[in-house]
């Protein structure tokens, strides 16, 4: 055995090919409502919240957890988004770069006071 799901990805979502919440990035952060899943929940979706319950995890993280491609986790996601399962965070922005110049003035002005 390779270690591969026995169930083809696409079986996972039900035949969905895209998510119904197209704004779901690989990073986007992912919560577990905290609400009881219904009992008629699909095994794929019941295996997300599963993977939700200690905490977050984004969409990548998720999807590797379940050994799944991203694009399966985001269509899950996008089920238990619609159902109120789970919640979504938009995935943190890359800081931007600190201005060189701040930065130098900032040191100098620490050394000044060092010398003080």
């Amino acid at each position: 055995m390779t270690g591969r799901p026995l169930v083809p990805a696409y079986l996972s979502t039900g035949g969905v090919a895209r998510p119904s919440r197209p704004h779901l990035e690989r990073l986007s952060v992912l919560t577990g409502g905290g609400t009881p899943p219904p009992a008629d929940l699909p095994a794929a979706e019941l295996a997300l919240l599963d993977v939700l319950e200690d905490g977050s995890l984004t969409v990548v993280e998720a999807a590797a957890l379940l050994r799944l491609p991203v694009s399966a986790v985001r269509v899950l996601a996008g089920a238990l988004l619609d159902r109120k399962l789970v919640v979504a965070r938009a995935p943190v922005p890359p800081a931007e770069r600190f201005d060189p110049d701040l930065l130098k003035r900032v040191a100098d002005g620490l050394r000044a006071l060092k010398h003080d």
